[in-house]
């Protein structure tokens, strides 16, 4: 088995041309085109049609984040512009959703530009008009850590939460290789249909081809769905600057999902589970190995996975085994949902537990996200994306997308 911390991120790359990168969505959800691969086979056709590609019996896993406005622009009495680029919040809160509904202020860990014109402890101030009223948010520089700054954000309103207080003063955040300005169409294209809990700084953008029209022919389709939530970090952006991957530090990411869900994938563990976006198949196989550590019997474990330790454990339970010890556990907890972190990197050599099937966009070279396709496909990555790229699929976040399925 190939053990993925030697795996070289160069033997992972491909040119993508510029041209190809899309910059704006398709007026149309699900017009977007569908790369098909099965069997060492591929076909296409378009997003609308994708429920007659789906076998009967199985369940598609969304995650229903929502990308929240992450980006604010502070302009100082001198001119210069400070951005302020929230990534997560501040660890003495229990998890982003409390974090977000913070009233009056607010610490979070943030990416600055412009970070040599603002000094510790100088406040930043902007103001708009709402409500025939002033509002006024201040942020106050903290300090400086390896990799961002921490930041404490105040308004000047109780009444509103910090999920509100972005919606006002801030923009969504962009990918940067879309490279331009946020638009208001944005704001409406770079959500899911179904996006509902505040959090992501990045779409789980394979969820973007989705209509109420298209979930609508899978229920007629008896084809089940379901829903996970990960809120997605700027670190989904992270390049891949080691050597080899085991010095390459993978970014954790929280998720929730209900004990219904969990049951679901149980009773779904002979037929088809489809994660709709990388981050729904992270979340999915994290699961299993939450349950594998529930089955110790030393009490409670950690709820968090780490970046290798999936790699590292000769267990033999079964998948189903390990979700009806998390059933087990949250039973005995009291709890209808399971908060978790995850660092899972999924690269060639892992062994999936859960998902047979996979949607999702077309992805940078030497990314963590290309390592993920690569591993549920293996070496047929690189015959799917020549493919994509010499038949006129877009790629990336605003792209054309697919839709997989491992042997198994």
């Amino acid at each position: 088995m190939t053990d993925p911390r030697n795996l070289s991120i160069k033997d992972f790359t491909y040119f993508l041309p510029e041209d190809r990168i899309a910059k704006y969505p398709l007026a149309e959800r699900d017009a977007s085109k569908l790369l098909i691969y099965k069997e060492g086979n591929i076909t296409e056709d378009i997003y609308r049609n994708i429920p007659g590609h789906i076998p009967a019996g199985a369940v598609l896993v969304f995650n229903d984040t929502k990308v929240v406005e992450a980006r604010l622009l502070f302009q100082k009495s001198t001119g210069g512009v400070i951005e302020i680029f929230c990534l997560e919040p501040h660890q003495q809160y229990a998890d982003i959703t409390s974090a977000m509904t913070q009233h009056e202020k607010v610490q979070w860990h943030c990416l600055i530009g412009g970070a040599s014109k603002w000094k510790p402890g100088q406040i930043l101030e902007k103001k708009i008009i709402y409500n025939s009223r002033e509002l006024i948010l201040n942020a106050r520089y903290i300090k400086k850590e390896v990799d961002s700054f921490i930041v404490e954000l105040s308004w000047n309103d109780p009444a509103f939460s910090f999920a509100e207080v972005l919606h006002l003063f801030g923009a969504i955040p962009l990918p940067p290789y879309i490279n331009r300005e946020a638009e208001t169409s944005d704001a409406e294209r770079y959500q899911t249909i179904y996006a509902h809990y505040e959090g992501s700084v990045a779409a789980p953008t394979a969820g973007l081809h989705f209509t109420n029209a298209v979930l609508q022919k899978l229920k007629e389709n008896k084809t089940d769905t379901d829903l996970i939530t990960l809120h997605v970090g700027a670190g989904t952006f992270k390049p891949v600057k080691t050597e080899r991957m085991k010095e390459h530090e993978m970014h954790a990411e929280h998720f929730t999902v209900s004990k219904k869900t969990i049951q679901n994938l149980i009773d779904h563990l002979d037929k088809h589970i489809i994660a709709v976006g990388t981050t729904s198949l992270r979340t999915l196989e994290s699961l299993y190995w939450l349950g594998i550590k529930q089955s110790t019997v030393n009490g409670q474990q950690s709820m968090e996975i780490t970046q290798w330790e999936v790699y590292d454990p000769d267990v033999n339970i079964s998948t189903k085994e390990a979700l009806k010890n998390l059933i087990k556990w949250m039973n005995e907890k009291g709890l209808d949902k399971l908060t978790a972190k995850t660092q899972i990197i999924i690269a060639p050599g892992y062994q999936f537990k859960i998902v047979t099937g996979l949607v999702t966009n077309f992805h940078q070279p030497q990314s963590t996200l290309l390592l993920l396709v690569a591993a549920f496909i293996e070496k047929d990555w690189r015959k799917v994306y020549m493919h994509a790229l010499e038949n006129g699929f877009r790629f990336l976040s605003y792209g054309d997308g697919s839709l997989l399925w491992r042997d198994h």
